[in-house]
C-alpha cells in the first residue's frame, strides 16, 4: 500500500473518531444542562434527562441472552453478512434482531419489560374496551382528544390517529388479549424494519452496501425501545413502504407500488409525525428517477394505494386534519406547552444519538463527505446517502416543528433505522460493532426505560 492511500485511511479514521466524539459530547451536555434545568426548574419532565427514563442499574433474566447476541454479532456478523445467500441473510437479520431485541426487553424481566409495557395508564391497551363498536369510536374520536373533553383518551391515544388503537383492539378480538401479546406483536413486527432497509439498499444501491449495513441494523440499540413499545411497530410498517417502492422504481412488478402507498397511508394512520416518511419516498423516487420516467403509472399506483386506508377512516367519521389540530391544543395543554424548546431542539439530538449510536454519528459523517464529491462517487453509494440524508431531514423537520419535545428516544424510532444505513460506509466495522453493542447493553443495564 503505497503512502497516500494509508494516510487518507487514517485520516477517515480519525475523522470519524472524531464525529463520534463529538456525538458523546452532545450526549454528556444534554445529561448536564437537562440534569441542572430539572432540579432547578422542574419543566422536563423527565426524570434522567435528555431520555425519558430512571437510574435503576439492574441485571435481569435476559441479560445472559444479550450478551451472547452482542458478541455474537460483532465476532461473526460481517463475515457472515458477507457469505450468506441473500433470502438468508434477510431471515438471518431478522431472526437475530428479534433475538437482540427480546433479550434487551427481558433484561427488565417479563412483566415490566414486556407485558407490562403497553398496560400503563397512558397506553393503549387501556381503552380497549371503549371500542366494542368500532364504527361508534371513530365517530366519536376526535370528540375525546382536547383535555377537558368528556372522557379524554389517555397521552398516547390521544396523541396518534386511530388505525394505531385498533390494532391492538383487533388483536384483543383475533383473541391475543393482553400486554404479552401486545408486547410480542410490537416485537416481532418491530424487528422486521432492519429487514425492510436492507431490502431497500439493495434495490437503490447495491447488496454489497446492503450486507455491510445489515450488521449495525442488527445490532442497532434502538432496540432497546424497539421492545416493546408500538412505535417499533410503526417503524416497521413504514420502513416496508419504503422498501416497497423502492423494488417498484427498480423491479419489474408495479404492484409493489400500490402495495407501498397502502403501507404509506395505513402509516399516516398511526402516527401523525410519520407523514414526514413522505420525504423518504421523494428520495426513493430520485434514486429511481429514470425508471419513473419510463413508467409514469407507478405514482399513479402509489397514489392509489395510499387512498385506501384514509377512504376507510373518512367516511367511517374519523378526519385526520381535525384529530391533528385537536392534537395540537391538547400537546400544548400537557406538559408539551412546559417543556422548553430552547432545550429539547437540540437535546432530542442528543436521543438520537442514543439509540442511533456512535457508529452511525461516523456513519453520518462519510455521507457528509461523499455527498459532497458526489459527481466522482460510485453511483451506488450516492443513492444510498440519498436516502440517509432524507431520513435526516425528516427528523430534523421533526425537531425543528417543536412537537417532539422529549420521548424521541422511542418516537423517531422509524426516522433512527434509515440513519443506521450510513453505518455502510465504515472501514472495520468490528469495533464500531462493538461500540453499538456496548451502548445499548449499558442504557439497558443502567436505565430503566419507560415511556
Amino acid at each position: 500500500m503505497t503512502q497516500a492511500p494509508l494516510r487518507d485511511r487514517y485520516a477517515g479514521l480519525r475523522a470519524d473518531l472524531g464525529a463520534a466524539t463529538a456525538a458523546a459530547l452532545l450526549v454528556l451536555v444534554a445529561v448536564l444542562v437537562g440534569r441542572h434545568l430539572q432540579d432547578t426548574r422542574r419543566t422536563l419532565f423527565v426524570h434522567w434527562p435528555p431520555l425519558f427514563a430512571d437510574w435503576d442499574p439492574h441485571l435481569g433474566p435476559g441479560t445472559p441472552a444479550a450478551v451472547v447476541v452482542a458478541v455474537s454479532v460483532v465476532v461473526c456478523g460481517p463475515s457472515v453478512a458477507a457469505r450468506l445467500p441473500w433470502r438468508g441473510l434477510l431471515l438471518a437479520a431478522w431472526g437475530t434482531a428479534l433475538a437482540w431485541t427480546w433479550s434487551l426487553a427481558l433484561v427488565d424481566g417479563w412483566q415490566r419489560g414486556v407485558a407490562g409495557r403497553l398496560t400503563t395508564r397512558n397506553e393503549y391497551l387501556t381503552v380497549v374496551g371503549r371500542f366494542h363498536d368500532i364504527p361508534a369510536a371513530l365517530r366519536d374520536f376526535t370528540h375525546h382528544i382536547v383535555s377537558g373533553s368528556p372522557a379524554p383518551w389517555p397521552a398516547h391515544i390521544a396523541g396518534h390517529p386511530p388505525a394505531a388503537t385498533l390494532t391492538f383492539v383487533l388483536l384483543d378480538r383475533a383473541g391475543l388479549r393482553g400486554g404479552g401479546w401486545a408486547g410480542a406483536w410490537c416485537v416481532t413486527v418491530g424487528a422486521s424494519a432492519c429487514v425492510a432497509v436492507l431490502v431497500a439498499v439493495r434495490a437503490l444501491a447495491d447488496e454489497r452496501l446492503a450486507r455491510r449495513a445489515a450488521p449495525f441494523l442488527v445490532m442497532a440499540p434502538a432496540a432497546v425501545w424497539v421492545g416493546a413499545s408500538a412505535d417499533g411497530y410503526f417503524a416497521a410498517v413504514a420502513a416496508w413502504s419504503v422498501a416497497l417502492l423502492a423494488l417498484a422504481v427498480t423491479g419489474r412488478s408495479l404492484a409493489w407500488a400500490a402495495g407501498s402507498g397502502l403501507l404509506y397511508g395505513l402509516t399516516c394512520y398511526l402516527s401523525y409525525g410519520l407523514t414526514l416518511f413522505a420525504l423518504i419516498g421523494a428520495a426513493v423516487l430520485v434514486a429511481g428517477r429514470h425508471r419513473v420516467r419510463e413508467r409514469p403509472v407507478l405514482p399513479v399506483l402509489f397514489l392509489a394505494g395510499a387512498a385506501v386506508v384514509p377512504v376507510v377512516f373518512t367516511p367511517a367519521g374519523f378526519d385526520w386534519w381535525e384529530g391533528y389540530r385537536l392534537l395540537v391544543t391538547r400537546y400544548y395543554q400537557g406538559v408539551g406547552g412546559t417543556r422548553p424548546y430552547g432545550y429539547w431542539v437540540w437535546a432530542n439530538l442528543a436521543c438520537t444519538v442514543l439509540i442511533t449510536g456512535p457508529a452511525t454519528a461516523a456513519g453520518l459523517r462519510r455521507t457528509g463527505a461523499l455527498s459532497a464529491r458526489r459527481r466522482t462517487a460510485p453511483r451506488a453509494e450516492v443513492r444510498l446517502a440519498l436516502l440517509v440524508a432524507a431520513a435526516l431531514l425528516a427528523l430534523l423537520v421533526a425537531d425543528l416543528s417543536g412537537m417532539s419535545k422529549a420521548e424521541t428516544e422511542r418516537i423517531w424510532l422509524p426516522f433512527a433505522m434509515w440513519l443506521l444505513a450510513a453505518c455502510a460506509f465504515l472501514p472495520r466495522p468490528r469495533g464500531w460493532l462493538a461500540a453499538q453493542a456496548a451502548l445499548a447493553l449499558l442504557l439497558n443495564h443502567l436505565l430503566f426505560t419507560g415511556w
